[in-house]
């Protein structure tokens, strides 16, 4: 009987990303400003404030947004803390439970004027976007809402899967996990933090969609493999190493490598498609070119912060990044070790949660 691996080697994706990082001159102040912000209303538990500070997602938006002035830099951040916090909750949620928020927080960014609810999820909903909407554009704003319910149903598919302990093809976690992801409304930010409204034309394009597409690959892939660790020690299989290790019968590290091959190929993509881009004037063109420059900070920018966020490898990132061996954690029972210990009821109707 084989061994249960103990520790697998990360494919080398820091090498084949050779994109400059740039950090917005603003991270510092915005950063710890966007955490206050949500932190005054999710009133986490003692230990998920630790990790959540730990996660420095004001430092991923920094990176992906480095040239935003700070007020649009402080949106694009505390939608990055609400996104990971929303992928934290929905982690305890059933299929019921996530559709209970998608339906407080889609009516929050349909009108975040006159939508009222006391949910701190509707609340932070309602602050971020009535910002985003003072300034972005009616086609950025328009994608960016129906990305989320993209997002929603994604999450609640995500559930059921749970529930049933299913393992879905490869070809149906791919499709899924482009929307669990979250990164399509991100890219809408893209437009938004660059104070550019692209036509639906130019968006809906081949090359475009084809190049966000390998954006969303590179991201959420390196992603499935730098939380694999964390997510195996909880047992939770939405992943697509533990995808192609059930699927097509492969070890730790030869899957781990497979996604890397993939990671790697959605870099050459991407590279491919961007020589491919038709032109739809000059003033369109300079903003194709801020968009499609977003897309590469947000590869490049992803990727870094991945080593530096406790999220995924504590303080050994450093380490990690250096040699890429990961050594596995021992499984436990439940998921999120840094989520509150109450209820999911509770997370959604109390004041103990998603509630004020």
């Amino acid at each position: 009987m084989p061994r249960t691996p103990r520790r697998f080697l990360l494919p080398d994706l820091v090498s084949h990303c050779l994109y400059p990082q740039r950090i917005n001159q603003y991270a510092p102040t915005v950063a710890r400003a966007s955490e206050s912000w949500l932190l005054a209303q999710a009133n986490f538990s003692r230990e998920h404030k630790e990790a959540f500070l730990g996660l420095h997602a004001g430092e991923l938006t920094a990176a992906c947004y480095p040239d935003a002035d700070p007020d649009k830099l402080r949106v694009a951040s505390d939608f990055m803390n609400f996104l990971f916090t929303l992928d934290d909750w929905s982690d305890e949620f059933d299929a019921e439970d996530t559709c209970g928020l998608a339906e407080c927080v889609m009516g929050a960014l349909d009108d975040p004027v006159g939508f009222e609810t006391s949910k701190a999820a509707g609340k932070l909903a309602k602050s971020f976007f009535g910002r985003y909407r003072r300034t972005a554009g009616p086609g950025c704003t328009q994608r960016f809402i129906h990305t989320m319910d993209l997002f929603f149903r994604a999450v609640a598919q995500q559930a059921e899967d749970r529930a049933r302990g299913d393992v879905p093809s490869l070809e149906e976690y791919i499709a899924l996990r482009w929307d669990t992801s979250g990164c399509k409304p991100c890219f809408a930010l893209v437009e938004y933090a660059a104070g550019v409204d692209l036509p639906d034309e130019v968006i809906a394009h081949p090359t475009i969609q084809a190049l966000e597409e390998a954006t969303n690959s590179f991201v959420t892939w390196s992603n499935d493999l730098f939380s694999y660790n964390v997510e195996q020690a909880r047992q939770d299989s939405h992943n697509m190493i533990a995808v192609i290790m059930h699927r097509q019968d492969l070890g730790l590290q030869q899957a781990a490598d497979a996604v890397g091959v993939l990671c790697k190929a959605s870099i050459d993509r991407f590279e491919h498609d961007r020589r491919l881009i038709p032109s739809w004037g000059p003033e369109i063109d300079r903003d194709v070119a801020t968009y499609i420059q977003g897309l590469q900070n947000w590869i490049v920018g992803s990727l870094h912060w991945s080593f530096e966020s406790a999220r995924y490898f504590g303080k050994d990132g450093a380490s990690v990044k250096k040699h890429r061996l990961v050594k596995l954690l021992p499984k436990h029972d439940g998921r999120r070790k840094s989520l509150p210990l109450c209820s999911t009821a509770r997370l959604y109707a109390s004041g103990t949660g998603l509630s004020s």
